[in-house]
């Protein structure tokens, strides 16, 4: 059986930052039910992120790690401030309605575990492939959860009303929101693995066809 190699598009699909690492879950969860804070959380996310994970891979790689982490969150919270403004002007409403999860972004697992163990390990053009996969495959997610859950939890989309045969109200709510994610999870794994395993085979097939 062959070795999976990694990929820059691995964020995106074969190891997405929620649906296989279970990262930044909270925000999805709690805030995901609808587009419109689904859009201001896509913005804040890509924004902070993207822009704190590049400044820190200047931070000299021989310094402690407690002081890298620690500088990094530095980093991240200095972005967040006028990312934080700049939706204060796009996002008004919204930001009001997801709270501490807005600021929470500041801090997520991308920046503070990611950096160190994956990102800062790769050469640069190809960790900036790799981080961008990284925050689309976050942004994928929290779009589709929030698209579903608003259409079937509220029967609008984007707040517009639809003609939706079936409303499930508890999926506006926390609970609906771990449950649907739970499925999305054990979806995601299934079709992964599917995936992966015919891939493995179909290796072993090529090198039997080898020898």
């Amino acid at each position: 059986m062959k070795n999976r190699k990694t990929s820059v598009f691995d964020g995106l699909v074969g190891d997405n930052t929620v649906l296989s690492s279970l990262m930044v879950i909270s925000p999805v969860i709690m805030c995901g039910t609808d587009i419109s804070n689904a859009i201001a959380l896509i913005y804040a996310f890509s924004a902070i992120t993207f822009f704190s994970v590049i400044l820190g891979s200047f931070v000299p790689k021989k310094l402690p790690y407690a002081a890298k982490i620690i500088i990094y969150a530095v980093i991240a919270s200095l972005v967040y401030i006028p990312v934080r403004t700049a939706a204060g002007m796009f996002f008004p409403e919204v930001i009001g309605r997801v709270g501490i999860y807005f600021p929470l972004l500041a801090v997520n697992s991308l920046i503070i575990v990611q950096s160190e163990t994956k990102f800062y390990r790769m050469k640069r053009l190809p960790m900036i492939a790799s981080l961008v996969f990284y925050i689309l495959g976050f942004d994928a997610v929290m779009l589709i959860t929030a698209f579903i859950r608003e259409l079937l939890g509220s029967g609008t989309i984007n707040g517009r009303v639809v003609d939706a045969d079936t409303i499930i109200s508890g999926l506006g709510m926390p609970f609906g929101g771990f449950i649907f994610l739970g499925l999305f999870c054990g979806l995601y794994r299934a079709v992964r693995s599917a995936v992966r395993r015919e891939e493995n085979e179909g290796g072993g097939d090529s090198d039997v066809h080898g020898n």
